[in-house]
């Protein structure tokens, strides 16, 4: 009887997922994408491909899009007719290994089926780049730098569970603790795309470690994000318009410590825009990462007066305060994590801090995309 309703249960969940399944197999385009990526291996493979540089990149870039969509799908398929032969050999004789492995594969197909739907409503040609994540300190002191550093952990998690590569280029440590600002470059397909649902105030509460009296207390820190920038997309920066300072990069102490000025601080004077690089020790490597965040900040800009959505994301930018936040943090008395947004929450505030923040971004992205 326990196999029956345990079946009976795996089949509904997949059958309601199969009409989602059925839904996106007719409106992908599947005919279009195999003709174009058909074109473009015979435009790849002719001899004179390379001399056009600039539209070889963008080739490349298209066909290494659709190659990776076609993977997937494929695995969304194969896992798909595993379950549909599983159904039918669990009607002619019920086995409990063949429902441990159906139900596994369930899990899969639901996690690929979910991970295609979300890449489809991927439009803004930004989507499919790398992203530039900063993090920074807002009301609560050092409460607030700690929890920039936890802020910090949780993301490069997420990076490193998805396969991307992470590279802290800036960090502004705290007086006491933590950490004041970080910026990070995430490179990776689609990190752009998924990264910009994170944007907006972060809310923790909990009780302060740094609190001898053991007060609960409440902290905030910004989450921004941008994509980066190609190498074939042109910004023009004058020498004239920008000024550049180098600086002693801060350090752990010991041998460690820096003792040249490497870092660099770009000052762009027109728009007041201000990057700054101090990863590396070399100040060539700190202008260069400096210069490649200032041009990504100024194609942000350009978007933003072209966008009408990214105009109205701009006005809805708030002080780093109370009643401003899209995320919300509870890990004392109770323990839960909120998206103000979308509603979507979850007791296991323990796992979103290590990273596990998929189920946020994809609901915000399903809901506003």
């Amino acid at each position: 009887m326990t196999n029956n309703i345990n079946l009976d249960e795996l089949i509904q969940n997949f059958e309601q997922n199969e009409a989602r399944f059925l839904n996106l197999k007719a409106h992908l385009g599947l005919e279009e994408k195999q003709a174009r990526l058909k074109e473009m291996e015979i435009i790849v493979s002719k001899d004179d491909f390379w001399k056009d540089k600039e539209n070889s990149k963008h080739i490349l870039r298209e066909r290494s899009g659709l190659l990776k969509f076609f993977e997937e799908w494929n695995n969304l398929i194969s896992v798909y007719d595993e379950i549909k032969t599983a159904i039918d050999l669990l009607k002619i004789n019920l086995d409990e290994s063949l429902i441990a492995e159906m139900r596994k594969n369930l899990q899969i197909f639901n996690k690929l089926l979910k991970e295609i739907e979300i890449r489809k409503i991927f439009k803004n040609e930004n989507d499919y780049h790398g992203a530039i994540l900063s993090i920074n300190a807002g009301a609560g002191g050092t409460e607030a730098q700690d929890w920039v550093e936890m802020l910090l952990r949780m993301y490069l998690r997420w990076a490193e569970n998805r396969g991307y590569k992470t590279q802290i280029v800036d960090i502004l440590p705290g007086d006491e603790a933590g950490i004041k600002n970080v910026t990070v470059t995430i490179d990776g397909d689609y990190a752009y795309g998924y990264l910009k649902a994170e944007v907006g105030i972060h809310r923790l509460i909990r009780i302060s470690p740094f609190d001898a009296s053991g007060r609960r207390h409440t902290s905030f820190a910004s989450v921004s994000v941008i994509p980066q920038v190609e190498d074939d997309i042109e910004i023009e920066v004058k020498d004239e318009d920008i000024k550049i300072d180098t600086y002693r990069a801060s350090g752990c102490g010991g041998q460690k410590v820096n003792k040249t000025d490497s870092a660099v601080r770009i000052t762009h004077l027109p728009t007041g825009i201000v990057v700054q690089c101090q990863n590396e020790r070399s100040q060539h490597k700190n202008r260069e990462m400096a210069m490649k965040l200032l041009k990504a900040r100024l194609y942000e800009l350009e978007l933003q007066k072209k966008e009408e959505e990214k105009r109205k994301a701009h006005e809805q930018k708030k002080e780093i305060a109370w009643g401003s936040q899209i995320r919300t943090y509870v890990l004392q008395p109770y323990k839960q994590v909120k998206d103000h947004r979308t509603q979507y929450e979850t007791s296991n505030a323990d796992a979103v801090l290590d990273g596990e923040i998929n189920d946020f971004i994809e609901q915000y992205l399903l809901k506003f995309s």
